[in-house]
C-alpha cells in the first residue's frame, strides 16, 4: 500500500509540474496554430496583440494582452509576424532585453534581403537572444496534426542556452529539432521552404527532355515513315505503343545515370591520386540527386509494366493475331515451334521480371523508414551491388529484345536505328567502364586512395 501510494504521489507530482509560459506575438494563422499545439503540450500561452479583445479563433485557454504586458509574462517570445512589421519591437527593447526571441518568419523569395529575417531581428533588439525555428512547419500541419512530412525543425542561434530552450519546446510538441549552428545559418534555413523540390529539378527536367526527344524520334520512325512510304495510318500508336517504348528507354537510361557519376568520380580520383580534392560542382550536384534519378527511373519502369499488361486487350493486337490465324487456316499452313525463339522470348521476359523486382527493391530501400533500419554496409550492398545487377539484367533484357534486329537493314528507317538501340549507349558505357575499374591494377590504387593514401599530395586542399 505504501509503495503504491508513493508511486501515485510521484506520478501526480510529475503530471502537475507546469511548463514555463510562452508568449506569442501575432494572432494570425500560424501564431494561433502554434499556440494551440503548445497548450496541448502543457505550455501556458499568452498572446501579444495590438487588440486585446478575445476572438473565437484564439485558443480558449490562452490569454490575450498587449505586447508589453505579454512580454513581461514570459522568458520565451515567439515572433509570428512578418518582417515588415518588426519595427514595433524597437520601443519594447528594454522589456525584451535578455528574453529569447524565436523568429518563425519566411520571406517571399530566396535571398529577398541582404540579411536573414532572424539577423534583422537581432539588429533591432540587440539585447535579446534571437533563435530561428519553426519556419519549416506549416500552420495547416500544426492544426491538422499531419506532421509526418514536416517533423524536422531547423534551429539556429548564437546563444546555446536559448537554443536549447527552444529545442526543448520543439521536442515537447512531438517534433524533431535539428541544430544548424549559429544565427549565420538562418539565411539558408529561411531559403529552404522556398525551394521547390531542389533535388528533383534536374531529374525532372532531364526526364522531360528525354521524353520529348524520344517521342518525336518514335513518331518519325513508327508513324510518319509508314504513312509516307506505305500509306498506312499508325497514328493510334501515340496512345500506347510509343509510350510503351519511351518508358523502358527512360527507365534504363536514368538507371545508368544513377551510377555514371560514381564512375566519373572514380576516374577523377585515379587521375588526381587523392580523395582530398573537391569534385566539380556539376558532379557534386549530380551525385546528390542520384536517389531522385533512381526513383524517377522506377516510375517509368512501373509504367512500362502497366502498359505491357494491357497489350493483349488492344484492338490492334487482337486484329493482328486473328488475321494471322485466319490466314494460316485458309492456306492450311502450320507453324512449328521454334525453340530458339521460345528460349529468347522466355529469357527476355524472365530478365525483365527479375530486373523490375530488383528495381522495386532499390526503391524500397531508398525510403528513409527502411534505410534508417539498415547499417551502412547493408545499404551500400543493396544500392551498389544489387544496383549494378539490376542495370545488367535490364540491359541484357533490352539486348535480347533486339536480337537479330540490330543487323537487319529493315530496322533502320531513314537511316535511324530503333529507339531501344539508343537506350543501350549509356548503360553499356557504364557497365564496360565499371568492368575495367574492377581490374586489380585499377581497383587496388582506387581503394587505397579512398582510404586516405595520396599519390600526389600537392593536389589535396
Amino acid at each position: 500500500m505504501n509503495k503504491n501510494s508513493s508511486n501515485k504521489m510521484a506520478m501526480a507530482s510529475n503530471t502537475s509540474k507546469k511548463r514555463e509560459t510562452v508568449c506569442i506575438f501575432g494572432t494570425g494563422d500560424f501564431g494561433r496554430a502554434l499556440g494551440h499545439k503548445m497548450i496541448q503540450a502543457g505550455y501556458p500561452v499568452v498572446f501579444g496583440s495590438r487588440s486585446t479583445q478575445t476572438s473565437s479563433l484564439i485558443p480558449k485557454d490562452a490569454e490575450v494582452l498587449s505586447h508589453a504586458e505579454a512580454a513581461q509574462k514570459a522568458a520565451i517570445i515567439i515572433i509570428a509576424i512578418q518582417r515588415e512589421h518588426y519595427n514595433f519591437l524597437t520601443p519594447l527593447a528594454e522589456i525584451l532585453h535578455g528574453k529569447v526571441l524565436v523568429d518563425v518568419s519566411n520571406s517571399l523569395k530566396i535571398n529577398q534581403y541582404p540579411e536573414s529575417n532572424a539577423e534583422y531581428l537581432a539588429q533591432l533588439v540587440p539585447g535579446a537572444k534571437v533563435v530561428k525555428a519553426f519556419n519549416t512547419v506549416s500552420a495547416w500541419a500544426l492544426q491538422s496534426g499531419t506532421l509526418d512530412a514536416s517533423r524536422q525543425v531547423f534551429v539556429c542561434g548564437d546563444d546555446m542556452e536559448a537554443k536549447q530552450m527552444v529545442m526543448d519546446i520543439v521536442r515537447a510538441l512531438g517534433l524533431t529539432p535539428l541544430d544548424q549552428g549559429s544565427l549565420l545559418a538562418a539565411q539558408e534555413i529561411e531559403n529552404y521552404p522556398l525551394q521547390l523540390f531542389p533535388m528533383w529539378k534536374f531529374p525532372i527536367l532531364l526526364s522531360l527532355g528525354l521524353i520529348t526527344f524520344f517521342f518525336f524520334y518514335c513518331l518519325i520512325r513508327d508513324v510518319i515513315y509508314p504513312y509516307v512510304y506505305e500509306n498506312k495510318d499508325y497514328s493510334f500508336f501515340i496512345a500506347i505503343s510509343i509510350p510503351n517504348r519511351i518508358c523502358p528507354i527512360l527507365a534504363l537510361i536514368l538507371l545508368a545515370l544513377v551510377y555514371l557519376p560514381g564512375i566519373l568520380a572514380a576516374i577523377i580520383q585515379l587521375y588526381r591520386g587523392t580523395k582530398y580534392r573537391r569534385f566539380p560542382d556539376w558532379l557534386d550536384k549530380w551525385m546528390l540527386c542520384r536517389k531522385q534519378l533512381g526513383l524517377v527511373a522506377l516510375a517509368f519502369a512501373s509504367l512500362h509494366v502497366l502498359y505491357t499488361l494491357v497489350i493483349p486487350i488492344r484492338s490492334f493486337v487482337r486484329w493482328r493475331i486473328s488475321s494471322r490465324t485466319i490466314s494460316k487456316a485458309l492456306n492450311n499452313e502450320t507453324e512449328p515451334l521454334n525453340t530458339t525463339n521460345a528460349w529468347l522470348s522466355d529469357s527476355y521476359l524472365a530478365l525483365g521480371i527479375l530486373g523490375f523486382f530488383l528495381f522495386v527493391l532499390l526503391g524500397i530501400t531508398s525510403l528513409p523508414s527502411v534505410s534508417n533500419n539498415v547499417n551502412w554496409r547493408e545499404f551500400r550492398f543493396v544500392q551498389s551491388k544489387l544496383g549494378y545487377l539490376t542495370l545488367i539484367l535490364c540491359t541484357v533484357h533490352t539486348l535480347i529484345y533486339g536480337g537479330k534486329r540490330f543487323l537487319s537493314p529493315s530496322s533502320y528507317r531513314w537511316y535511324l536505328p530503333n529507339a531501344y538501340m539508343l537506350s543501350l549507349i549509356v548503360p553499356c558505357i557504364v557497365l564496360v567502364v565499371k568492368f575495367v575499374l574492377i581490374f586489380p591494377c585499377l581497383d587496388k590504387p582506387l581503394t587505397r586512395i579512398r582510404q586516405g593514401w595520396e599519390r600526389n599530395p600537392q593536389y589535396s586542399e
